[in-house]
């Protein structure tokens, strides 16, 4: 096992919600291990510690632990593999956790690939002003090797993943984590835009040379204007960018919704 800090003492009743409800002592439990992973006390990739000592600190019963442990499963903040002797595994989970229920989301409410592309103009062009005035050399260099990328992907026929991937990166690289995070829960329902109602079964025959190229040019400038620190400059050449590359995915996906694209 990788966890050598001492656990927490338990978070009690009082300290818990302030609800109505007093919540489990199962829950109390979950509570307090969550609490733990969420100040980095367990890290990605520790084991929680065996089911006897966790019993012996919190003074509960197995039961009551095993549907603590069933309640942090549910929520993809550990993993357990059934008849492993070495227990419960905590994986941090990235934006992928919401993605899909925020998808299931949109789908039911009946909104519209518009809608969604809206939303990405208006969040992507403040997160590169923030990649080019506050991010490091290192996003910086991340961002201009994922464009360099792009010409290999187009080969590939893998432009739709590529490109879905550089915008969300893009966000990511700002450093602010909310917008980070929005970014990866509509990654899955771009790249299936992209993929499936724009660039055809092979990722290609939607987009010409002319388009491709204009748009390499444009991820290009992106990278310079970046490196350059020039925080005003880009947010508005993204926004162009976004608004011109929505319009071109949208045409004849007007009324499209996002359930259309979902499985």
């Amino acid at each position: 096992m990788s966890r050598r800090e001492p656990l927490a003492p338990m978070i009690t009743p009082d300290a818990a919600s302030g609800a109505v409800r007093s919540p489990k002592t199962a829950e109390l439990v979950a509570r307090t291990l969550r609490r733990m992973v969420v100040e980095g006390q367990l890290k990605d990739g520790d084991y929680l510690p065996h089911e006897a000592e966790l019993m012996a600190h919190f003074q509960v019963s197995r039961p009551t632990l095993r549907e603590a442990v069933r309640v942090l499963e549910s929520e993809r903040l550990v993993e357990v593999r059934r008849g492993s002797r070495t227990g419960a595994r905590v994986r941090v989970p990235g934006a992928e956790i919401v993605a899909r229920p925020a998808g299931l989301l949109l789908a039911l409410s009946g909104t519209t690939l518009a809608d969604v592309l809206t939303a990405r103009t208006a969040i992507e062009p403040p997160a590169a002003k923030l990649l080019a005035e506050d991010g490091t050399v290192e996003a910086h260099r991340e961002l201009r090797e994922l464009i360099d990328r792009v010409p290999q992907a187009w080969e590939a026929g893998t432009l739709a993943a590529a490109t879905a991937h550089l915008h969300r990166r893009m966000v990511e690289l700002s450093g602010n984590a909310t917008l980070g995070m929005i970014a990866g829960m509509l990654h899955e329902i771009g790249e299936r835009h992209t993929a499936a109602a724009i660039l055809g079964v092979d990722n290609r025959t939607g987009l010409s040379e002319a388009e491709y190229a204009k748009m390499l040019k444009s991820y290009t400038k992106l990278a310079d204007l970046v490196e350059a620190r020039r925080g005003e400059a880009v947010e508005a050449h993204w926004r162009r960018h976004m608004e011109a590359a929505g319009a071109a995915m949208l045409r004849g996906h007007e009324k499209t919704r996002v359930r259309d694209i979902m499985d």
